[in-house]
């Protein structure tokens, strides 16, 4: 029977992608695990990887096609000897193939599992255009039928010895998804689809989705001569989610001055015996210890570490840091995951290796959606001091500018010293101004003690 393989949703909140290039070519012999095509979209390309097996029978659409809305039909599988269809199959497999972001598990993938919405009114599939199952295909009462369920959702199945024939899927066309095998394994007796959790956040600024028009209607025409330049999927998503930050979340602001003399000697002695070292070489930059020394103060006042939903606020256990880095068209970024439990060494190789891949779009969605607080650091541009917008649902961001020789006052004597500002945005239905000023004064500590960084 022909199956429909649609378009992945890369992302919980992605509505449509960019078909970049097909990887299997019309009439080629498809196995599940093969990877079978690349979607752009707003920050990485992704792989698709084909579940189910059969012969790429007709391509629906070609390389290089923008604006595909997920689910819509891209290609059709047949079996060998199969006759093609003219257009998309009549009875559409909802998933013939899912996206595989080059690693075993992607976290994303299973935030839009535990979000998927219950499908009410939609008729299960065929059991011919469901997707393999990973050792799961063999249906109930030895029928044969094949368990459609999402690639991850039969992975951690696996791994807590669910049995996915006693599961109702609560997915898009009864799929089942990760927060059904939860609700399982939690409710051994019962196969009821997990509810959503408790504290679903939004995505944040990094995530892949199709933005409203930038421009205000009311907007008054330009008149004077110029050049439009379409908006990028990237800036469009960018330009709507920041204006929902500023419209919805209400903005407070802490500044500090911060003596960076002592940091700045301990960086110089630590790269210096790195160079000598030549093994594990590193080269610590000024926002590889900043990284380090926010989760440090996180750590410390972990109130700061948060999210506010409609039903309470979210704490989360780890400190996981968002490093802002600049790209063509916009800004993304990548996540220094559990960054207080880490030496300053892997810091700056992780962030050196994740700034490359964002450069080049290749981040995997879970490097770059999430994260519980933000850094953005302009002090290499000179930039003295600016305020930076929360990028929801964290509750914080901080900002941090460059350090510069300035006259300060010690022991009663005018000297000089190495001073940065930083300016800390909070959510001030999360974090009042007492709590934000002793999350500032513990970084400041930590800062300027910079051997905290090395416990």
């Amino acid at each position: 029977m022909a199956i429909n393989i649609l378009m992945p949703a890369l992302s919980p909140t992605m509505t449509e992608g960019t078909l970049a290039r097909w990887l299997k070519k019309q009439g080629e012999a498809v196995k599940a695990g093969d990877i079978i095509a690349e979607i752009e979209t707003d920050k990485a390309t992704m792989e698709v990887e084909a579940v189910d097996e059969g012969v790429l029978g007709k391509i629906l659409v070609a390389d290089g096609t923008e604006g595909v809305k997920v689910n819509a039909p891209i290609a059709i599988l047949v079996q060998e000897g199969e006759a093609v269809p003219d257009g998309a199959a009549s009875a559409p497999a909802p998933a013939a193939a899912a996206p595989q972001a080059t690693a075993p598990e992607a976290a994303k993938v299973a935030e839009q599992d535990a979000q998927a919405p219950k499908a009410a009114s939609v008729a299960p599939p065929a059991a011919a255009a469901q997707p393999a199952s990973n050792g799961h295909d063999t249906g109930a009462q030895g029928r044969g039928e094949r368990i459609f369920a999402s690639p991850l959702a039969k992975r951690v199945a696996k791994e807590m010895g669910v049995d996915l024939k006693a599961i109702n899927g609560s997915g898009p066309n009864g799929r089942i998804v990760r927060a059904d095998v939860d609700a399982a394994k939690a409710a051994p007796g019962t196969a009821q689809p997990a509810a959503t959790a408790a504290a679903p956040a939004p995505a944040p600024v990094a995530a892949a989705e199709k933005a409203a028009p930038v421009a205000s209607p009311k907007a008054p025409a330009i008149t004077a001569p110029h050049q439009m330049v379409p908006h990028t999927s990237m800036r469009r998503v960018i330009a709507k989610r920041l204006t929902e930050s500023k419209q919805t979340v209400p903005h407070f602001y802490l500044t500090m001055d911060i003596e960076l003399d002592a940091l700045l000697k301990l960086r110089g002695e630590l790269n210096s015996r790195s160079a000598k070292d030549g093994a594990g070489a590193f080269k610590l930059s000024v926002n590889d210890m900043i990284i380090k020394a926010s989760a440090i103060a996180l750590r410390r006042v972990p109130k700061v570490n948060a999210s506010f939903t409609e039903e309470g606020v979210a704490f989360y256990d780890d400190v996981d840091v968002s490093v802002a880095v600049a790209i063509p068209d916009g800004l993304i970024t990548p996540i220094i995951r559990r960054a207080d439990q880490k030496g300053l060494a892997t810091i700056s190789n992780e962030m050196k290796d994740l700034g490359l891949r964002a450069r080049a779009g290749k981040l995997k969605p879970e490097e770059f959606q999430g994260g519980g607080f933000s850094v953005s650091n302009l002090g290499m541009f000179g930039v003295k001091d600016f305020q930076a917008i929360i990028n929801p649902p964290q509750a914080a961001i901080l900002a941090v500018g460059a350090g510069e020789q300035r006259a300060v006052v010690k022991d009663g004597q005018l000297a000089v010293a190495t001073v940065m500002s930083a300016t800390l945005s909070v959510d001030h239905r999360v974090v009042d101004g007492a709590l934000g000023a002793e999350w500032l004064q513990a970084f400041k500590s930590i800062i300027q003690e910079p051997l905290n960084l090395m416990l």
